[in-house]
């Protein structure tokens, strides 16, 4: 698998610092969840189009589910990388996938989440707008050109 073509998006490096280690002398589970949450912020409003302004027009997204499979250890003062994929949508539901990598691009760590549609005033899953649905079916499009060699424990239907 070719990490860089199977995940477009790249997030700037975290170093893992001494807090971030558990008594084991690696990176507590807790700060995994942590990294990932973080480096979506920017993929989540640029690419995906998430945005104060689509917020402020009644509209964004609640986690439904998530999934994280630990593959290699992070230790303190090692910098990885995330890389995002957005990997299936549908008029309601957006399923992304990340890894994470060290700076030998060693996999250290598979992130799945599964995004509901939401409408804020009524603070439930709602389908999304045509214009939104088609922006984010042509990064479908654009992101899944290459095959994953992973196997995905979590999935949402295509339509």
């Amino acid at each position: 698998m070719t990490i860089q073509n199977t995940f477009p998006y790249i997030s700037a490096p975290v170093v893992i610092t001494q807090d971030m280690c558990d008594q084991n002398g690696h990176m507590n589970v807790l700060y995994y969840s942590q990294v990932f949450g973080q480096a979506i912020e920017d993929f989540y409003s640029e690419e995906l189009g998430f945005s104060k302004a689509y917020f402020d027009s009644g509209f964004s997204s609640f986690t439904l589910e998530d999934n994280i499979k630990y593959i290699k250890e992070c230790f303190f003062g090692e910098s990885v990388f995330i890389r995002y994929r957005l990997h299936k949508v549908n008029k309601k539901l957006i399923h992304l996938v990340a890894v994470m990598v060290n700076e030998q691009d060693q996999l250290c760590a598979i992130y799945e989440t599964v995004l509901g549609h939401i409408d804020m005033t009524l603070r439930k899953t709602s389908e999304m707008k045509e214009s939104f649905f088609d922006n984010l079916s042509g990064r479908v499009k654009e992101h899944t050109q290459f095959d994953i060699d992973i196997s995905l424990r979590l999935n949402i239907k295509s339509l």
